[in-house]
């Protein structure tokens, strides 16, 4: 494995995860909920009263980031070496493991461990070793 040091970016990545840390933290000390992406949109298919202006709030704030990004600085043109079926197949399998394990990588990953979640923690590993064997299997045996 070697480092593609033209894309190393560590004062950028500390920062993008300082401006994470953050929002999470104030959400919860704000509003007292979690930051998890997949519960704050599927909160908003089924909205209860008084909850559907903060999670719209934070998903416009998701959208409208790259936007505030680009007038700043050239958006990284991604390369994505899937085709379409592969893609869709990965979306709805990303959605399954989401409702089966209650909850995101975000919700999870950033969220629960930072409040030393047990749950939380066995989560991120499944999802974490779940990625490696994936990454494995199309790389080393497709």
């Amino acid at each position: 494995m070697a480092i593609d040091w033209n894309a190393f970016t560590p004062w950028s990545s500390l920062a993008g995860g300082m401006l994470i840390g953050a929002a999470a933290a104030l959400l919860v000390l704000f509003n007292g909920r979690i930051a998890g992406i997949s519960g704050i949109l599927g909160g908003m298919l089924k909205p209860s009263k008084g909850e559907g202006a903060w999670r719209a709030t934070f998903i416009a704030g998701l959208l409208t980031a790259p936007l505030v990004f680009a007038l700043c600085r050239d958006l990284p043109r991604p390369q994505i070496d899937a085709d379409t079926a592969a893609l869709v197949l990965a979306g709805v399998l990303v959605g399954v493991g989401t409702r089966y394990g209650a909850g995101c990588t975000s919700g999870h990953g950033v969220c629960g461990l930072s409040r030393l979640s047990l749950r939380s923690l066995v989560t991120t590993l499944l999802f974490m070793a779940a990625g490696f064997a994936t990454v494995f299997v199309v790389r080393h045996l497709f």
